[in-house]
């Protein structure tokens, strides 16, 4: 059976930091895309950051860009999710899925079951 559980999520003032993880278990992903995303309450889910199973690419959404940095450790099939400078706007439930590619994710990829951020102004 294959497990992502993400952890680190928490409640912190705007101006901080959390890092997230995200552990998998039950198959090694060190050839797959992990990415995070997010779902706000009222909007629909985005995209965050993602990375190459080499980790070689790193991909960001613009609204994250120079704040959040994903890195991953194969060798203990974990990801995470660096992020810092926190916003009330990155208040959301965090996701991270694994899939071949960021753009299967949403029809062929493996899910989490989310952890919550919250931002407090």
């Amino acid at each position: 059976q294959v497990q992502l559980l993400e952890s680190g999520g928490g409640l912190v003032q705007a101006g901080g930091s959390l890092r997230l993880s995200c552990a998998a278990s039950g198959r090694t992903f060190s050839r797959d895309t992990t990415a995070w995303f997010r779902q706000a309450p009222g909007k629909e889910r985005e995209f965050v950051a993602g990375i190459s199973w080499s980790g070689s690419g790193t991909y960001y959404a613009d609204s994250v860009k120079g704040r959040f940095t994903i890195s991953r450790d194969n060798a203990n099939n974990t990801v995470y999710l660096q992020m810092n400078t926190l916003k009330p706007e990155d208040t959301a439930v965090y996701y991270c899925a694994v899939a071949p590619t960021i753009a299967t994710m949403t029809s062929n990829g493996y899910w989490g079951q989310g952890t919550q951020v919250t931002v407090s102004s």
